[in-house]
């Protein structure tokens, strides 16, 4: 038994499926099945309107507007060309330039901690002065 009050047909021509959970098309108002909800499955005449990319420069990260009719690699290609503003050496900046000054420890930190009694300068599991064998101050360190 079929209930003809429900649902409502795909508007493509070569599916016209019954569904009971239509879509609308964000761009030509019609109504269609799960399976021609996309641009492409049915051949939407108004996907312009909201299918629209911009291109980023894979050099500098930078989003490239194109305008109407242009090729976007021309225009990309046309960026890198004079407008592009990468710079390789900003490139090969270390993070993680602060060594740590325990004698046999190799980590190094995004951030300086700097020991208060002897300024040297050490990583996150070697900061406290009692793990890197402060000889700092006289000041008696606790083992808090």
């Amino acid at each position: 038994m079929e209930l003809p009050g429900l649902g409502q047909r795909c508007a493509e021509r070569t599916c016209r499926r019954l569904d009971f959970l239509p879509l609308k098309c964000d761009a030509c108002e019609e109504v269609f099945c799960k399976d021609h909800i996309r641009y492409d499955d049915h051949k939407c005449s108004s996907a312009y309107k909201k299918n629209v990319q911009v291109p980023v420069c894979p050099l500098c990260n930078a989003p490239i507007p194109v305008q109407k009719g242009e090729i976007p690699d021309v225009v990309v290609g046309a960026h890198m060309d004079k407008d592009c503003k990468y710079n390789p050496a900003q490139q090969k900046q270390r993070i993680f330039t602060n060594k740590c000054l325990k004698p046999g420890c190799k980590r190094k930190e995004m951030m300086k901690v700097v020991c208060e009694q002897c300024g040297g300068n050490f990583c996150i599991k070697h900061r406290h002065p009692l793990d890197h064998d402060c000889k700092g101050s006289s000041r008696p360190t606790s083992k808090a």
